[in-house]
């Protein structure tokens, strides 16, 4: 029975919040830098104020707050109320983020107040859109959607378009909250509509989040992974971090429901990392349940307390009624896996009443469903059949199936135990009909059990039908036997035929390591010569030979000590498999220094993540290194001055990444030149190390270069996905 749904309901849903948010960081840099450039304090500088205020929503909530606080200031000083109450409204927007609600509401409601004594429709429009918002994150659905209606009409009279389309959007999620589907749906899809007509395609993710969000409850899990992924990808292009969070959040929760772990944890602590950083504390504490309830599915339960806990514990400091019914669902859940059916009740009973409060079906489904199969497993039979029923009635109004799932299996079980095999029977035709995946041998045994309960009782009324049943059986005995023997000829065959067949596969599995094996020692060797090239060596030793003849002791012995160890390091490395990544980078960074020694003609920089430790990666040796090399050898044709090489390792989802970025000519540069055909050995040998590798590690290892012109910049750029393991 599967006992841990998470909590994706809750906050999986975009609500539009303004219209000027800025969509790419490089627009807030131009704007920044437009800021700057500002001599005199006037009513220009407010407005830019605000929208760097909007724009840093999505990426820096503190920025966020600053902007909109200068903002403030300064139109109080002009005496712009316009500006002041735009920067309120800003007020408004940081504070639900950071879950001050009360803040909030007191910023918005003296925005509306000067936008009043202005009459300015746009500015009471802006400032209903808030505190509709806040009143829906109170879970005052009514109150939210009266704010939006009023500002729907307003655009409707207007004839603006674009906000129509961000109310209807606003309002199906009101419909959905409360639980009506279809005309969530419908909403979101005009809201769609709208903004494709006007050519506004990523306006519409937010659209395309939500109906994504009502698949992933009604099982169509490949169409709310689709609506996700695409709003991900657009959301990365933007490095819009808030939407990355989101739609990272909702992606976890497909996985979970598919049961691949990995993947989901993935994604939620992607989506955690990113919510801390902009301190949105709800979908810290919604994030947080989440990744208790993976921890509980893998049994893993003092984890999935500690999470659970802690998510609570955030719900009341900030007093979210919604995120504190279902942190107390989970739990219930989690101590039903733990064999405490008791405190699992008590929670249960909590997430019953907090969910009735705030009008949230969803959670009420999920409360009885869950009192259900608490109430089954202490035996109140008739306590557990009447919540069952109960939530199995919203389940099949909502087309919520996991939950219509849970509430035939409960049934099942419980009409089970008092003897009454035909509802059993009948719940269990109800749970196959709506369970989309294929049954474990656990639930074929248990259908299988009461199908024969049910069908002997039946039997049982009619002896004639017992005396047909003993024939029957003697009847099919005999002819067993008879086929018996021919059975064991076949099965002899089949053994001899799949040992031979067994055999060639080890034998072929065998050459085929040799093989690769043989291919991996060639392959070095290459590297190795590839590695510490003669041009290299006859460089430096003529560089040593010019110290001794200029009588530069000093120098000349640092130079020799410096190259030794390098040489030593380089040969040393060779050997192994693998080696850590400090003793790679204390290779890189010596031969940087050869290079560097005898004049400052480059400026090397190596920039390793705080999420790396150093001393516990182990990585293939000379990976990095060639295409340093590479980089001093070719990127630098014609260029006397400012020469810059920059490696920089980060630790994105579980890869180890490596970027070389050089200020030189460029590889397409370099391609049409007259050394197009000269290819750099030791960039063809490690590409074709990595493939080798990424076979051995079980790991993605590639290598990527690049033309910096791609990104308006200057040089060349080379991507290493590196192969690596985690030592302690």
């Amino acid at each position: 029975m599967k006992t841990i749904n998470l909590s994706i309901l809750l906050s999986v849903l975009i609500l539009f919040y303004s219209s000027s948010n800025l969509a790419q960081e490089t627009e807030i840099d131009s704007l920044e830098n437009e800021l700057r450039q500002l001599i005199t304090n006037d009513t220009t500088k407010v407005n830019l104020l605000n929208t760097l205020s909007s724009g840093y929503i999505s990426y820096d909530i503190n920025k966020s707050l600053q902007r909109a606080e200068e903002a403030n200031a300064l139109a109080k000083q002009l005496n712009y109320l316009k500006g002041e109450a735009k920067s309120l409204i800003r007020f408004g927007y940081v504070y639900i983020k950071k879950a001050e609600i009360d803040k909030a509401e007191a910023s918005a409601l003296k925005a509306l107040a000067l936008c009043q004594d202005m009459n300015n429709q746009d500015c009471k429009n802006a400032s209903y859109v808030c505190l509709a918002n806040i009143a829906h994150y109170t879970n005052d659905h009514d109150k939210a959607r009266a704010y939006y209606n009023k500002v729907l009409n307003n655009f409707i009279n207007n004839g603006d378009l674009m906000g129509q389309a961000n109310m209807l959007n606003n309002l199906g999620v009101s419909s959905y909250k409360k639980g009506d589907f279809d005309e969530a749906i419908e909403l979101f899809k005009k809201a769609y509509n709208i903004r494709e007509q006007q050519g506004q395609g990523k306006s519409s993710l937010d659209t395309l989040n939500n109906i994504g969000a009502i698949c992933l409850n009604q099982g169509r899990y490949t169409e709310a992974l689709e609506y996700f992924n695409k709003c991900l990808i657009i959301y990365r292009e933007d490095n819009n971090k808030y939407g990355i969070a989101q739609a990272s959040y909702n992606i976890s929760a497909v996985y979970y429901e598919l049961k691949q772990y990995d993947k989901t944890l993935n994604y939620i602590n992607e989506s955690l990392e990113l919510y801390k950083a902009l301190q949105n504390k709800r979908m810290i504490a919604s994030t947080l349940i989440n990744k208790g309830a993976v921890y509980a599915d893998l049994k893993e339960f003092t984890k999935a307390l500690d999470y659970m806990t802690e998510s609570l514990s955030i719900s009341h400091a900030i007093n979210d009624k919604e995120e504190l019914s279902a942190g107390n669902y989970q739990l219930g859940d989690l101590y039903l896996l733990m064999a405490q059916p008791n405190k699992a009740l008590k929670h249960y009973k909590t997430c019953l009443e907090l969910s009735e409060i705030i009008e949230h079906k969803i959670l009420v489904c999920q409360a009885h469903v869950g009192l259900a199969r608490a109430y089954a497993i202490l035996n109140y039979s008739s306590k557990a059949i009447q919540h069952a029923l109960e939530g199995e009635k919203i389940a099949q109004d909502l087309g919520l199936l996991s939950q219509q799932k849970l509430a035939s299996e409960t049934l099942a079980t419980v009409y089970s135990q008092i003897g009454d095999y035909k509802k059993a029977f009948e719940n269990h035709q109800h749970y196959k009909i709506v369970n989309d995946s294929v049954f474990n041998n656990e639930n074929i045994e248990k259908i299988t059990q009461l199908e024969y309960e049910y069908k002997y009782k039946q039997a049982m009324d009619s002896a004639s039908i017992r005396e047909l049943q003993l024939t029957k059986t003697v009847t099919a005995t005999n002819e067993n036997l008879e086929k018996s023997q021919r059975n064991y000829l076949w099965a002899i065959i089949g053994v001899l035929s799949l040992s031979i067949l067994l055999g060639t596969i080890i034998f072929y599995q065998k050459l085929k390591n040799a093989k690769s094996k043989t291919q991996n020692a060639l392959m070095e060797q290459k590297l190795l010569r590839s590695q510490m090239t003669p041009h290299f060596i006859f460089n430096s030793l003529s560089v040593l030979q010019g110290m001794i003849l200029n009588k530069e002791e000093r120098k000349s012995i640092h130079y020799l000590s410096k190259f030794s160890k390098l040489l030593r390091l380089t040969l040393e490395n060779s050997r192994d498999k693998t080696v850590l990544l400090s003793q790679e980078l204390m290779a890189v960074q010596d031969y940087l220094t050869l290079q560097t020694l005898e004049n400052d003609a480059y400026k090397c920089t190596i920039l390793v993540e705080d999420s790396i430790t150093v001393a516990q990666f182990e990585i293939p040796p000379m990976l990095i290194q060639p295409f340093v090399e590479n980089a001093i050898e070719h990127a630098f044709t014609n260029q006397a001055e400012d020469r810059k090489i920059d490696i920089r390792l980060t630790y994105p989802n579980n890869k180890l990444i490596c970027t070389i970025a050089d200020n030189g000519v460029g590889i397409n540069t370099k391609t049409d030149s007259n050394n197009k055909h000269k290819n750099s050995l030791a960039t063809i040998i490690t590409t074709e190390r990595l493939k080798e590798l990424s076979k051995d590690f079980n790991m993605e290892g590639s290598v990527k270069i690049e033309d910096r012109q791609n990104y308006n910049e200057q040089g060349t750029l080379v991507t290493l996905v590196i192969p690596h393991k985690l030592i302690n």
